[in-house]
């Protein structure tokens, strides 16, 4: 994946996004923390830097080393990268005297390569910050104002460098992506080769030389995407490649079965294991959603190392793990945003455990994903699965795990998915499923009292899980399904429905 773009990450919420845009114009990128770049910069064609919740002016503020890049690769800085070009190089940065967030209009651009195509006096843009630039650096001209922010844009001559104060990556700049490819591709002539058949040859042949004749050994969950990841690996080592659908007893309902019988005609070597109570023994008494997570991962490396040693000369573990779990688990790759959760698939391997890991799938968004397994001939009704998180029901159980609380949130899930199939919903939606809340409700059936569990349900729409808004799902359909769920789910006698966003919420509880 030659022709990258690197993305210098200062922390700021908005970060994964420009690399979302990015990739959108079928060119590859990387996110790097600022304090950790990459050492060797000659693949990179051109640098973005990221906004910041930082101040340019604070003691501890983001300090990059650009000796390496600004004047001798294109550079686009945004928002603290615009601010911070300007404070230490001439300029002056200032708190605003207004609250400078939210939707703003470019009321003046300059005739300039980064504006010259798509964009023009009135584009919408988003502003987000606290400080503003009162003078420019060294060598620079304005390029553009907004009617509160008079240094909107600016290039300093001399060098391909260029710095807009608001935010190109998100929605509301309406004609950001444009910005982007006029930076991208019409002034540092990055070509828009990132396309899921590139990727497809460009893994292979590296996944051919790294692993050799070596064995890979590799788990399957039934999702997509450590589905592509094994028609991937199997495309490139063919029979040295195992793969291990585990029952870890938190699937859906009459999963497990139905998982190993779709793989039958897919050509894959796969061994079904049934470790539920290996599991269960594992979350034995525990409730905090970290301590977990991590119980199952653990258990995972477990079990795969067990089979692992019925195999022999197994070097490698194959794992589906994607640029999200990366992003959120290690906080886009050591930079200073905060993590937001850890993932059991991401991470490394214990020491006793001599597996090498390979994860042909790790720099990719979940939309990518679905583009590779389309150009590997993949079912397109196994492609079109909702996600479903690799630690299964126990994070969508609050609280302590136990089988017969497994069991009640199986049947209810069930309903729910089953009912968005049949009413035409189920492609509608990005991710849906149920939790089982650590709360009794009254209720009142055949005159009688009842004290019993309450259930939540959570339908989501997002291209890739960084971002995503709750499905306002038809009434008539949730009135159903609650009735559904009440009459023939023993236990439950409460059902809500979770219409809260990405950001400020997470699409999982846990």
């Amino acid at each position: 994946m030659q022709h990258n773009v690197l993305i210098l990450d200062f922390g700021s919420q908005y970060t994964q996004l420009i690399a979302r845009r990015v990739r959108e114009l079928n060119i590859f990128c990387e996110i790097f923390p600022y304090n950790n770049p990459p050492k060797d910069l000659d693949s990179y064609k051109a640098v973005i830097l990221s906004g910041s919740p930082f101040s340019v002016r604070a003691a501890d503020a983001p300090h990059p080393d650009l000796s390496e890049i600004r004047g001798k690769k294109p550079l686009l800085a945004v928002c603290y990268g615009a601010q911070y070009l300007a404070h230490f190089s001439g300029g002056e940065v200032a708190p605003s005297n207004i609250r400078e967030y939210g939707r703003a209009n470019l009321s003046y651009i300059k005739e300039n390569e980064l504006f010259l195509e798509g964009v023009s006096t009135g584009s919408q843009v988003w502003m987000s910050h606290s400080d503003t630039i009162k003078a420019l650096p060294t060598n620079a001209i304005r390029l553009a104002s907004t009617k509160d922010v008079e240094n909107a844009a600016y290039k300093i001559e001399g060098e391909t460098t260029y710095a807009i104060q608001f935010h190109p990556e998100v929605y509301h700049s309406t004609d950001g992506k444009q910005m982007l490819e006029n930076f991208l591709v019409k002034i540092a002539e990055v070509p828009q080769n990132f396309t899921p058949n590139a990727f497809v040859e460009e893994i292979v042949a590296e996944m051919k030389e790294k692993i050799g004749n070596d064995k890979v050994v590799l788990g399957l969950s039934g999702g997509v995407d450590s589905t592509v990841a094994a028609v991937l690996l199997n495309k490139a080592i063919g029979d040295n490649l195992y793969c291990i659908f585990v029952n870890n007893g938190l699937l859906r309902k009459n999963e497990f079965q139905s998982v190993l019988d779709q793989y039958k005609d897919m050509g894959l070597n796969v061994k079904g294991v049934d470790a539920s109570q290996r599991f269960y023994d594992a979350l034995s008494g525990l409730d905090d959603p970290e301590a977990k997570r991590k119980a199952i991962g653990n258990a995972f490396i477990e079990v795969f190392d067990d089979e692992a040693h019925l195999l022999t000369d197994v070097k490698y573990l194959g794992q589906g793990t994607i640029y999200p779990d990366v992003i959120e688990s290690v906080s886009a790759t050591g930079g200073p945003s905060a993590t937001i959760k850890s993932h059991h698939n991401v991470g490394g391997l214990p020491d006793f455990m001599k597996l090498k890991i390979v994860e042909p799938l790790r720099m990719l968004f979940k939309d990518e994903v679905r583009r590779v397994g389309a150009t590997l001939g993949i079912d397109p009704e196994l492609l079109g699965r909702h996600p479903f998180p690799g630690p299964g029901l126990a994070i969508r159980i609050l609280g302590d795990i136990t089988p017969e609380k497994v069991a009640i949130l199986q049947e209810v899930d069930a309903i729910f998915i089953n009912g968005l199939k049949e009413h035409g919903l189920y492609d509608k939606v990005w991710q849906a499923g149920a939790i089982l809340l650590p709360v009794n409700s009254v209720g009142v059936m055949g005159d009688e009292r009842t004290y019993e569990k309450v259930v939540a349900l959570r339908a989501v729409e997002s291209t890739d899980g960084m971002t995503a808004d709750w499905v306002h799902l038809p009434y008539e359909f949730l009135m159903k399904t609650s009735n559904e769920i009440i009459n023939k789910v023993k236990g439950v006698n409460r059902v809500v429905y979770d219409i809260s966003s990405k950001p400020p919420a997470t699409i999982e509880w846990e």
